[in-house]
């Protein structure tokens, strides 16, 4: 199938939003989002469950911020409170003024009697303004403590759960979608401190309508609620239609990076890209067009609606007012009283109808939150020494033997095991490598010895003690690890190599040393600010480094610690022959004095190696020195002649035909 000739996908649209041809795209389809739980709900929610849900909600988000903050979690509480009542004092006195002003006799006498009146209605007024602000202030410094609140609840959880669980699938999507709970937490507390205060405020005009003359009530509900209705409605719209075309909006993301951004431009224009990837936006676009259109077009046929029919129940008020007049069932100063109240409903009640919206889908990308702190807490690991519960851990020991004995290991996805039942021993001092064919096991069997992972089945000791019988940050301490898929942290350089021993002092002589056993002091000496460069481009002079360069880095963050056991995984697979070496001779100076796990596909790097573990499909197949494996001539034989015939062309002339096969093992 060519790329133009794709199936006609019609995701999120209903029979009669179905596009042409030209709506057809051959971009895949898309997982959900984290953010599209909450909007999702919303759309799916009709208005009972919405505010069936909003107790649960408003009440959840006063938890949070009592948490965080009492003391301006009170000051807003009672300020809202104290804002509606003076809502309900101010017309009130605004009642009482237009009694006075309607009065007979001279104007001078009807302004000093409406005096007391007015004198309340000012205080009235300024203390609300003062509360307002007091709000406001409170808010603004309650919105951050918030955030720290729970986003720092949330770190404390991710960077404390065992490696295992980023193997699940389910816990990264929830982890995703609870990153966004934790912003919704004090979109969350803000939108229902505004809902509480719209609240307030409606209740405040409610009661002082009442007061006035309870008929006026009714009269106040049929002039609002048509509004609040329409805004409601257009609000389900929205929602009904943004989850509808969330695929499309992210495809329509996914091609402003392909066509904006320095990864994909050479690609693209060295394939000649551009008309295919203008077209894909068309086609998408097209469609995305369309339906907006359509989008508005409902929405303003429902407001107009509202408007039109809020329209006449005011009207009808003020014919129900009349009456209520001419008939003297209540004053003059009652009905201009009334008419201000409807207009302060109105502005009270459409705050309240766009906090309803707000608070309900922000509940839900809080709940993702909540929710996933509480399953993350089947992936910590077990209680520290001297806490409740907890074994007390021994203090690690100076290695002397490290045993692995039966130990298995499954992925959760995974039908076979990635390590099945291996058993070896290494000595303190000893040099050590790992090799096998992709997929083998050899780095998550290394990962189980450096304490990153647990085994399903069997025991890893260390001096003869189990792993989790020592303190586990103490072990770590003494272990280096040089990952394969290593990090680009955003740091200087300099930085990037202390981080390797974060607990001692990052002296730059001991940093210059690592970096030149890593072989990386004179490539980092010749960037533009040298140590202090720093490795990001999204910071300002920021650089870009090579792999080569980047592995360097890496290894040198290893070596900073000259811990008693250094795991290097990979480690030059992106280095020159010179820098490879050099690298390697670094490894092997440690041979007698520190124990070294080495894990590569190159295998004459690992002649001089005391032990060699060789592994397929998790199993441990063959173990010895290079020579014993080589006469041995099993699987390490095979594959050290296939790379070693690389560079003997005389050799590969005369290789039995079945060695001669592409050296995809690599």
């Amino acid at each position: 199938m060519s790329v133009t000739e794709t199936p006609t996908r019609t995701e999120g649209r209903t029979p009669s939003q179905r596009g042409p041809a030209r709506a057809e795209s051959v971009l895949p389809e898309l997982r959900a989002m984290w953010w599209e739980t909450g909007v999702r709900a919303r759309a799916e929610a009709g208005l009972f469950a919405v505010f069936a849900e909003l107790p649960r909600l408003v009440l959840a988000a006063l938890g949070i911020s009592w948490r965080a903050d009492r003391l301006r979690t009170s000051v807003v509480a009672a300020a809202t409170v104290g804002a509606g009542v003076m809502a309900a004092f101010g017309l009130l006195a605004t009642q009482r003024v237009l009694v006075e002003l309607f009065a007979g006799g001279p104007t001078a006498d009807k302004v000093v009697a409406a005096l007391p009146a007015l004198a309340v209605l000012a205080g009235a007024t300024a203390l609300r303004a003062g509360m307002g602000i007091a709000t406001g202030y409170a808010q603004n410094g309650l919105t951050p403590r918030v955030s720290r609140e729970v986003e720092r609840g949330l770190f404390e959880v991710t960077t404390a759960v065992r490696l295992e669980a980023f193997d699940a699938d389910a816990f990264a999507d929830d982890m995703e979608r609870a990153s966004r709970g934790t912003d919704s937490a004090s979109s969350l507390v803000q939108a229902s401190m505004n809902l509480l205060a719209g609240l307030a405020g409606l209740v405040a005009v409610a009661v002082a309508v009442v007061v006035i003359h309870p008929l006026l009530l009714l009269a106040l509900l049929v002039a609002t609620l048509p509004n609040a209705w329409a805004s409601l409605r257009a609000g389900h719209l929205r929602y009904q239609t943004y989850t509808a075309g969330s695929v499309r909006r992210r495809r329509l993301w996914l091609l402003h990076r392909l066509m904006a951004e320095r990864a994909s431009a050479p690609e693209l224009r060295s394939y000649g890209l551009r008309r295919f990837l203008l077209d894909q936006y068309d086609r998408v676009m097209g469609v995305e067009t369309d339906i907006q259109l359509a989008l508005a077009r409902r929405v303003t046929t429902t407001t107009t609606v509202g408007a039109m029919i809020g329209g006449v129940a005011t009207g009808v008020v003020y014919v129900l007012l009349g009456l209520l007049l001419i008939d003297g069932h209540i004053p003059l100063a009652a009905a201009a009283t009334c008419v201000i109240a409807v207009q302060s409903a109105q502005r009270s009640l459409a705050v309240v109808t766009f906090q309803v919206d707000r608070v309900y889908t922000e509940g839900q990308h809080f709940g993702d939150y909540t929710g996933f702190m509480t399953r993350a807490a089947s992936y910590l690991p077990e209680p520290a020494p001297g806490t409740a519960n907890a074994a007390p851990s021994a203090v690690p020991e100076p290695l002397r033997e490290l045993t692995v004995t039966d130990v298995t290991l499954r992925y959760p996805d995974r039908d076979t095991p990635a390590v099945d039942r291996v058993t070896l021993t290494i000595e303190a001092g000893q040099t050590v490598a790992f090799v096998g064919e992709n997929g083998s096991g050899k780095t998550t069997l290394a990962a189980m010895i450096a304490t990153l992972r647990a085994p399903t089945e069997g025991v890893i000791c260390w001096n003869s003690r189990p792993l989790p019988g020592w303190d586990l940050d103490g072990l770590r301490a003494r272990i280096a690890v040089v990952t394969q898929e290593y990090h680009k942290w955003p740091f200087t350089a300099a930085t990037n190599i202390a981080i390797g021993d974060v607990d001692t002092e990052a002296r730059q002589d001991r940093i210059e040393a690592a970096a030149a056993r890593a072989v990386a002091h004179d490539m980092i000496k010749d960037l533009p600010h040298g140590y202090e460069t720093l490795l990001d481009r999204t910071f300002a002079k920021g650089q870009d480094l090579s792999g080569g360069q980047w592995q360097r880095i890496t290894a040198a963050r290893g070596f900073l610690r000259d811990a008693e056991l250094l795991i290097m995984d990979e480690p030059s697979s992106a280095l020159d022959p010179r820098a490879e070496d050099a690298l390697f001779q670094a490894i092997r100076d440690r041979q007698g004095r520190a124990t070294t796990i080495l894990i590569t596909h190159r295998l004459a790097n690992v002649r001089h190696a005391d032990r060699i573990f060789v592994l397929h499909h998790g199993a441990l197949v063959e173990a010895g020195s290079h020579d014993e494996l080589l006469a041995a001539g099993g699987r390490y034989a095979d594959l050290f002649t296939l790379q070693a015939a690389g560079y003997d062309a005389t050799h590969t002339d005369h290789m039995p035909a079945a060695r001669q096969r592409p050296l995809t093992a690599f």
